[in-house]
């Protein structure tokens, strides 16, 4: 049996820094014994295929294999097509959020992870808004990214235990999992 998921890299190839060719990054997947490897974007999100049986783990697997083959550290969120259609479907900011580029959809490590951001619920951030659902957070930042103050306090909180891809972007993942 096999299981189609997705690795968000966190902070590639944002300015100059961090500097990774997309066809580098799936020969170094392909050699991990992935299958079906394909990336989105430049912004280190690869989409790939992993038996089952050999399931688990994959995150600090690849982060390692990165830092040694590439010289790059980079923290690696893996999410499964499964979960990452849940994320979509379950956002709750669907009637307000009209702008797929301004909602986040931030992929944690786990919900211990999460936990962390809880407290961030209880404040009032409009226009802005913030909703956690189980290892996910979403973010809804109708004035931009970059000036939204959820962005910054959900950043500060979590340092680079997550990352972050638009709603926009999201959604082509999924696309792209279910392609053949």
């Amino acid at each position: 049996m096999i299981d189609r998921r997705v690795a968000l890299l966190r902070g590639i190839n944002v300015g100059t820094a961090k500097r990774i060719a997309m066809a580098d990054l799936r020969k170094l997947f392909e050699r991990l014994g992935y299958e079906d490897v394909r990336t989105l974007l430049n912004s280190g999100n690869v989409v790939f295929t992993v038996k089952k049986k050999a399931a688990g783990g994959e995150g600090p697997r690849i982060e390692k294999e990165i830092a040694g083959r590439l010289g790059i550290a980079t923290r690696v969120t893996i999410i499964g097509g499964k979960e990452l259609a849940a994320a979509i479907e379950g956002n709750p900011f669907r009637s307000t959020a009209d702008n797929p580029s301004r909602m986040l959809l931030m992929v944690l490590e786990d919900p211990k992870t999460a936990a962390r951001l809880s407290p961030l619920a209880k404040e009032r951030w409009s226009p802005e808004e913030f909703a956690l659902s189980g290892r996910i957070a979403y973010l809804w930042c109708p004035n931009g990214i970059l000036d939204g103050r959820i962005w910054a306090a959900a950043s500060k909180v979590l340092k680079d235990t997550g990352t972050a891809r638009n709603l926009s972007t999201m959604t082509k993942l999924l696309a792209l999992l279910a392609a053949p």
